[in-house]
């Protein structure tokens, strides 16, 4: 997180007064694949229901455009839901799900090939609440990272001058979304961070 200050700053610093500047909102749907844990025992077993679930999000954005290329910083509230399978000693089985909110910071570098534009960045997710545990135990709770680093690719398209719609891919730099959790005598390793595609409209100023 205080890297991608660092580089933001920088970037604002470097960028001459004549650019162009715009503000703007902007929402949409994920498409995220659902984390899967390495949790299986003779009691405890945790298996998705699906291999992907969807989200929202939504947030702002500012656009710092020079001669066709452009640098665009966002801030984004983000909520994903997901659904598993639980069977454990006291409940035979049973459907429970995670809840992650999160705060999203892509700085996408960009340019525009006709009416199309293409761009690529950096991305912090920031964990804004702590999502229920699947199994009763203490390690469950605090397993979770705070940030997890990656980084998105895509195009978009503005309509208008005014409309913005964006497709992009995000991947993961962080090796895993948490750290191993011990249930019993033994240690499970938690997943890597999943891959996600955000479909989005915004609204320029």
């Amino acid at each position: 997180m205080k890297n991608l200050l660092i580089i933001l700053t920088a970037l604002l610093i470097a960028i001459p007064g004549n650019s162009q500047v715009k503000l703007g909102l902007k929402a949409g749907v994920s498409t995220n694949t659902v984390p899967t844990y390495d949790i299986s025992t003779g009691t405890n077993t945790i298996e998705a229901l699906e291999d992907a679930s969807y989200g929202i999000h939504g947030g702002l954005f500012l656009r710092l455009s020079l001669v066709g290329i452009y640098i665009q910083p966002e801030v984004l509230f983000s909520s994903t839901k997901y659904e598993y399978n639980v069977t454990t000693a006291s409940n035979p089985e049973e459907v429970l799900s995670q809840k992650f909110n999160k705060l999203d910071i892509p700085i996408m570098l960009g340019f525009k090939l006709g009416p199309i534009r293409i761009n690529a960045g950096p991305s912090a997710s920031i964990l804004i609440n702590s999502p229920e545990a699947l199994i009763d135990s203490p390690d469950f709770e605090e397993m979770y990272k705070n940030a997890t680093f990656g980084y998105q690719a895509g195009v978009g398209v503005d309509l208008l001058k005014k409309l913005t719609l964006d497709l992009r891919y995000e991947g993961s730099l962080s090796k895993k979304f948490g750290d191993a959790v011990n249930i019993g005598n033994q240690t499970f390793n938690l997943d890597n961070r999943r891959s996600a595609l955000h479909l989005s409209l915004g609204l320029i100023f």
